[in-house]
């Protein structure tokens, strides 16, 4: 048989789902559809408890934690990600990617793997999905339209010189990496220093921020800690902290 009279090749596809923050429960119907019938699952979730919730969902679900390895510059992991997503697309399987919160939050990855498969004529796209910032609504009691929202990268915040207006309320992400060039599971303590510095220029020394962390679980409560701008370098930061800091008066 000749090549011209072989079946045409599968055309793969890519679809990328968030988990929402309390893997399982926070899944939507829509996502967990795509899962399950997907050729491939791969997932990469903030979380390092049991994922056997994804194999009762599709036993074919491997995790992709291997390749987030710390103290490797953030460039390179990102990109052993994208190309992990797309190997099995470009190999022609209807592949579904699993990803902490919602896919289209802080998720350069995704965001960069759903490119690059467009860009090579493959179907793909990102299913919304609960993030940290809707936890935070919820927990904190704030409506963002009420005073409108500012939200940014805090290490994008600082060395981009941005001017918030501080009469709104404004939310930092990932706080405890600010200045890292590696990833890393330790705070920045010296990167929370030159935050805390910066707002105290902004909202004055004694402004009161809160630091929140939303909840995995279903029964468990969220971190939130209310301190001074002084004191955010010594506070207890996680790695899935974001600061919330309220209008000044």
């Amino acid at each position: 048989m000749s090549p011209a009279d072989a079946a045409p090749t599968a055309l793969g596809s890519l679809t990328v789902v968030g988990s929402g923050i309390r893997a399982g429960s926070h899944l939507t119907q829509e996502a967990r559809v795509r899962i399950q019938h997907a050729e491939v699952v791969l997932y990469l979730l903030a979380e390092a408890g049991p994922h056997g919730w994804l194999q009762q969902l599709n036993p074919v679900a491997r995790s992709m934690g291997t390749l987030y390895q710390t103290g490797e510059p953030h460039a390179d992991v990102y990109e052993g990600l994208v190309e992990a997503m797309l190997e099995p697309v470009r190999a022609g399987r209807e592949t579904c990617v699993i990803t902490y919160g919602n896919p289209a939050v802080f998720d350069h990855s995704s965001h960069e793997a759903i490119r690059r498969a467009q860009e090579e004529g493959y179907p793909a796209r990102m299913l919304p999905a609960i993030s940290s910032l809707d936890c935070l609504f919820v927990d904190l009691a704030l409506d963002p339209g009420e005073d409108g929202l500012q939200c940014y990268d805090a290490d994008r915040f600082l060395t981009r010189g941005t001017e918030p207006d501080v009469t709104v309320p404004l939310v930092l992400w990932q706080i405890s990496v600010v200045g890292e060039t590696v990833t890393t599971s330790s705070v920045n303590r010296a990167g929370l220093q030159r935050l805390a510095d910066r707002l105290a220029e902004l909202y004055g020394a004694e402004h009161e921020v809160t630091i929140y962390e939303a909840t995995p679980f279903p029964v468990g409560r969220p971190s939130i800690e209310v301190c001074g701008v002084a004191q955010l370098p010594d506070a207890a930061v996680g790695g899935l902290s974001t600061l919330f800091v309220p209008p000044r008066p």
